[in-house]
């Protein structure tokens, strides 16, 4: 296995496999006072494959649908994953596109909507393979070859979505959410109700709820800054109407308030 040195480490995928994933990320904490961190809505679905011990996660506040996975795909969601540990996590997480759900995974992002499927159960043809030969390499470059390996082996772009939703999507992603649905749908050439049905049909949450996630998303990337602006900017800049607005939108997408999180997030101790 690689060294005990903690903390995360960045690999850049293959070129052809950079448009359905934005990057390749280890990670490996021990010393960790056991914990449930809080797994954020974002514009990708996210892929984890967990080394030393399964991955405990729960969709639903209550723990009604906590498992286990040793490998897992998540879709697009709108409310915060709880990630249970026990003092320790070790493995390899990725930001997948979703393209790169259809393209890598042979699902749409639609299909795993607030969902978490067992990596097994989606790509049967090699999650065995990918969780053990991840697992078993003894670097993390090593590890980053084998993500390179079998993507570009199984990768298919005959799902592509339709020319509409990628036009759409790029223009609520550039936006950072903040584009108006209307305006949308006017430069896409579809009625409201029509985009608002297959975008939901082909990404699993609502292009409302998208925007919004996706305003949430920009507002902590800004937080995080080591000179982060004050929550009133983010506000402002983000798109949302007041403090209070982006506060009550946190609280949602988040679980608590900004301020909270800041303090449980950024300044404890990386759990």
């Amino acid at each position: 296995m690689t060294g005990p040195a903690d903390g995360h480490h960045q690999g850049v995928p293959h070129p052809r496999v950079r448009p359905f994933v934005s990057g390749y990320t280890g990670f490996r904490w021990t010393g960790l006072t056991p914990a449930t961190h809080v797994g954020l809505p974002s514009g990708t679905l996210t892929f984890i494959v967990s080394f030393d011990e399964p991955l405990d996660v729960a969709m639903a506040a209550d723990d009604s649908d906590r498992r286990t996975y040793w490998g897992m795909l998540a879709g697009l969601h709108d409310k915060p994953a709880l990630v249970r540990h026990h003092g320790s996590q070790h493995g390899v997480q990725l930001d997948v596109t979703p393209r790169g759900a259809a393209a890598l995974f042979g699902v749409s992002a639609g299909a795993l909507g607030s969902t978490i499927a067992h990596l097994d159960s989606v790509v049967p043809s090699f999650a065995d393979e990918l969780i053990e030969r991840l697992s078993l390499a003894s670097t993390w470059r090593a590890r980053w070859s084998i993500l390179d390996h079998v993507f570009l082996r199984v990768m298919s772009v005959e799902q592509e979505m339709p020319v509409q939703l990628e036009q759409a999507w790029r223009l609520m992603r550039s936006s950072g959410g903040t584009v108006e649905i209307n305006d949308v749908s006017a430069q896409i050439g579809w009625s409201r109700r029509h985009f608002s049905e297959r975008f939901r049909d082909n990404f699993g949450l609502s292009p409302k709820v998208m925007a919004r996630v996706l305003r949430f998303e920009r507002a902590q990337k800004m937080v995080r800054l080591p000179t982060a602006p004050s929550l009133a900017s983010v506000a402002a800049a983000c798109g949302y109407a007041d403090q209070a607005h982006m506060t009550r939108e946190w609280n949602e997408f988040a679980g608590s308030s900004p301020t909270v999180w800041i303090e449980d997030e950024l300044l404890g101790d990386g759990s």
